[in-house]
């Protein structure tokens, strides 16, 4: 190792942020306890479309975009680029992809969907690096110009094209889905026997196993990608360096400007990458307007992650469950997560008490009072509240996570070629 890079070593912040990391059995543990949450509230509720095949392979389907405009928001903040303008590149990952995905088949469309997403991410990279431009007004500029672009664009492509229309492309071919016949069967077997914890254990095993598209493959494997990327090389560590403290990066020989670049280039592939997702895997077709927010909720993904792949690839999953379970259980479904919200508050409140902070734990006994109360006098939630679910539950996280964050220190803020020497 150069001694350059040792140097870095000390600008670049402390894994884990100085919190102890927790091991593989610990993760486990943790994850076991919460899937028998998951099987209490189902036995008690009634919900037993809560944790089944279709509802995991549902989630899992709905997560991957978020997944990937998140880990896109990651690459670019990590180098000190606020990417607000996630959402416009997977806009232009959704026509990209599926301009070329009808035309020349649907692998293709996911190469010109990263293309359509690089391209965008060059240009905030131009705006916000080499002019300096504010990253946020840069971002929402290319959030407006793709939607524009795109509907341009429309006009004279697909509205020319058989079974298309100025708002929508013709129907493109689909990837190959992965199912292992008899495990996958064997599981949705022993999920709807609905047996506590044995169940659940098959519904969600079951629902990563069963009708998989290889490009979900291609996005989960980016996840652990993008961590041994950035934690576990020089490059990942003189990008990093660009987010702490760029000007000493600089002074060490680190070529900003470069990094920043291929940062939000890079930000830029992975939102086309989830735009071209959304357009083939997803849907089968490009529709106006199909991203709906998702570049937004993925960058609340990536907060509540705390800048970090792991946590981010959890925010995902758990904005793409919630909105799994209103599409498809509706008002049961999102009726039993009250239930499930009032116990996790009980144990909240329980945790504070442990920790002698008298106040938050009389606020969340309150709070779980009041939703044992709501779940025990109702059958089922008004449609607008079970439509609002996923957008409440983003609004929520960001919430309770925002004391616990720690983002790159140079993030966003204003830098000069020449300022480290």
């Amino acid at each position: 190792m150069s001694t350059s890079t040792v140097s870095m070593a000390s600008i670049a912040p402390k894994k884990g942020g100085g919190r102890r990391k927790l091991s593989l059995p610990v993760i486990m543990l943790i994850s076991a306890a919460g899937l028998a949450l998951f099987s209490l509230v189902r036995l008690i509720s009634g919900a037993n479309d809560l944790t089944s095949v279709g509802q995991v392979s549902g989630a899992l389907q709905l997560a991957v975009p978020i997944g990937l405009a998140g880990l896109g928001g990651l690459w670019a903040e990590r180098a000190g680029v606020v990417n607000i303008g996630l959402e416009g590149m997977m806009i232009l990952g959704t026509w990209f992809g599926a301009w070329a995905g009808y035309q020349w088949g649907p692998w293709t469309g996911v190469l010109l969907g990263i293309v359509g997403g690089a391209l965008g991410g060059l240009l905030h990279a131009i705006i916000t690096v080499t002019f300096n431009v504010n990253h946020i007004v840069s971002g929402v500029a290319i959030n407006i110009l793709a939607v524009g672009v795109t509907r341009y664009l429309s006009n004279f492509t697909f509205a020319e094209a058989e079974g298309g229309s100025s708002k929508q492309s013709p129907r493109i071919e689909q990837i190959t889905d992965i199912t292992i016949p008899g495990l996958s069967k064997w599981l949705a077997e022993l999920q709807a026997e609905h047996w506590f914890f044995v169940s659940d254990l098959a519904g969600v095993i079951g629902g990563l196993v069963t009708n998989l598209s290889l490009l979900t493959v291609v996005a989960l494997l980016l996840v652990p990608g993008t961590w041994w990327v950035l934690w576990r090389t020089s490059f990942g560590l003189r990008l990093r360096s660009c987010g702490e403290n760029p000007v000493a990066a600089e002074s060490l020989g680190v070529n900003v400007y470069k990094y920043k670049y291929i940062a939000v280039v890079v930000s830029g592939g992975l939102a086309g990458l989830g735009g071209a997702f959304l357009a083939i895997v997803s849907t089968g077709i490009y529709q106006e307007g199909q991203t709906g927010g998702r570049g937004y909720i993925g960058l609340a993904a990536m907060i509540f992650g705390n800048w970090m792949p792991g946590g981010l690839a959890l925010g995902a999953g758990l904005f793409g469950f919630t909105d799994s379970l209103k599409l498809r259980g509706g008002a049961e479904n999102v009726h039993a997560m009250l239930l499930l919200l009032a116990i996790l508050l009980v144990l909240v409140m329980v945790w504070q008490l442990y920790k002698k902070k008298y106040l938050q734990a009389v606020i969340a006994a309150a709070m779980s009072a009041l939703l044992f109360t709501w779940y025990s006098m109702t059958d089922a939630l008004p449609s607008q509240f079970v439509d609002a679910a996923p957008y409440v539950t983003t609004l929520l996280v960001l919430a309770l996570s925002a004391q616990r964050l720690r983002p790159p220190k140079a993030d966003g803020l204003p830098y000069r070629k020449g300022e480290g020497k």
